[in-house]
C-alpha cells in the first residue's frame, strides 16, 4: 500500500532540460523523508509537483491518498507546504497573517485567533504579533511562515529548506517542532542545505542528482555504503609518518592515505573501538608522540561526495533562485498579490 506521500515515475522538463527524470517516492505515514541533492538535482520541483504547484509531464503523485493530478484542491486540503521564500503579507500583523490563513481553511474566527495565538507563542513572535510583518528581521518573517504552514495542523508537511536564515536556537525550536508533530503522526518530506538536519530528523533520506533518485536508505545505511569505518591518525614528527603508516597498513582493511601537510593518516578499518585500542598501544610502543587519534564514521557530508562527486552546497534553487519554492499554506496564499512566479529549471 502506498505511503502518504508517494510518486512514481515523474518527469519535468522545462526546454530541452529534463529536470525530473523519474522520480519515485514512497514516504510511510508518520515519518520523515530527507530529500538532498546537488545544484540543479530537482529537489524543489519534486515538492511543488507534489504540493500541486506544477504539473508533471508524466508520472503519477499522491499525497494523503489522494490524486494529486486528478484532485489537487483535495490534496490542498490535506497538506501545509514552507517553501524556500516567506509568503507573508507584510502590510498585516503576524497575527492577521496566522488569522487569515486559519479563516482561508474555514476555521471559525474565534478558533483561528486561538491558533494564532498558541503558534506565536511557540515561534517565538509573541512580543511582535501586533506589528505588521515588513517590519521584522528575515528570520522572523521565515519563522511567521512556518507558523502558517502549521495552523491548521495537516496530515502531511512539506518543507522546503525550512531553517534557512534561523539562528541555531531558532534553528532547534523549529526541529523540536518537527518532532512533535512526526510523534503525533504527521508526514513530513523536507529539503534541506543542511546534511546534519536530515541526519538528526529524517527517517529516511533520499539523495537525488540530475533528477533521479540515485540512492535512499537510512542515514546509517547511506554512511555504511560509503565504506564504513576509518582511523586517523596525525603525528607529532613528519618524520614519523613512513613508520605509522607501516602501523596503519597492518590493521587496515585498503588504503592507507597520507596528508603531508597536515601529518596526517587514514585508514578503512574493521573492529570499532577494540582495535583503536590495539592501534594506538602498537604506536605508543613504537615511541611515535601522537596529536590527535580517532575512530571515525563516514559523514552524511562523505556520502554526499561519494554519491554526486561534490560536497553539498547552496544551489540556485536553495538560494531562491527564480521559481524557487511557494509559501506556506494553502494554495490561496500564492494567488492575490502573489503572483506564480515563472518555472526555471531546479
Amino acid at each position: 500500500m502506498p505511503g502518504a506521500i508517494y510518486a512514481e515515475g515523474l518527469v519535468k522538463t522545462f526546454g530541452d532540460v529534463r529536470a525530473l527524470d523519474g522520480v519515485d517516492l514512497d514516504v510511510p505515514e508518520g515519518t520523515v523523508l530527507g530529500l538532498l541533492g546537488p545544484n540543479g538535482a530537482g529537489k524543489t520541483t519534486t515538492v511543488r509537483v507534489l504540493t500541486t504547484l506544477l504539473q508533471p509531464d508524466s508520472g503519477k503523485a499522491e499525497v494523503a491518498g489522494i490524486d494529486v493530478l486528478k484532485h489537487p484542491n483535495e490534496v490542498r486540503r490535506a497538506i501545509g507546504l514552507s517553501g524556500q521564500f516567506a509568503a507573508v503579507d507584510e502590510y498585516l500583523t503576524g497575527r492577521e497573517n496566522l488569522e487569515m490563513v486559519g479563516r482561508l481553511y474555514q476555521m471559525r474566527a474565534r478558533a483561528a485567533k486561538a491558533r494564532a495565538g498558541e503558534l506565536l507563542e511557540r515561534f517565538n513572535l509573541a512580543d511582535a504579533a501586533d506589528r505588521t510583518a515588513k517590519t521584522y528581521s528575515g528570520g522572523m518573517r521565515r519563522r511567521l511562515d512556518l507558523a502558517a504552514a502549521l495552523v491548521v495542523r495537516p496530515p502531511v508537511m512539506f518543507m522546503d529548506e525550512p531553517t534557512t536564515g534561523l539562528d541555531p536556537r531558532n534553528r532547534q525550536a523549529l526541529w523540536e517542532v518537527i518532532q512533535e508533530l512526526v510523534a503525533g503522526g504527521t508526514t513530513l518530506l523536507l529539503t534541506t542545505q543542511y546534511l546534519e538536519e536530515a541526519d538528526h530528523l529524517a527517517h529516511d533520506i533520499c539523495v537525488v542528482d540530475h533528477g533521479r533518485v540515485i540512492a535512499r536508505g537510512t542515514s546509517d545505511q547511506l554512511k555504511a555504503q560509503t565504506g564504513g569505518e576509518r582511523v586517523e591518525v596525525v603525528v607529532h614528527d613528519p618524520a614519523h609518518i613512513p613508520a605509522a603508516r607501516e602501523v596503519l597498513a597492518a590493521f587496515g582493511k585498503g588504503e592507507t592515505t597520507v596528508e603531508e601537510h597536515t601529518r596526517k593518516l587514514t585508514v578503512p578499518v574493521a573492529g570499532g573501538a577494540r582495535l583503536l585500542a590495539e592501534v594506538i598501544r602498537e604506536l605508543d610502543g613504537r615511541g611515535m608522540e601522537i596529536d590527535d587519534i580517532g575512530l571515525r564514521r563516514p559523514t552524511l557530508d562523505d556520502v554526499f561526495i561519494s554519491l554526486t562527486g561534490h560536497a553539498a552546497a547552496l544551489t540556485e534553487e536553495e538560494n531562491g533562485g527564480p521559481g524557487a519554492g511557494a509559501g506556506a499554506g494553502p494554495a490561496d496564499r500564492s494567488k492575490g498579490g502573489r503572483k506564480a512566479r515563472k518555472e526555471t529549471v531546479k
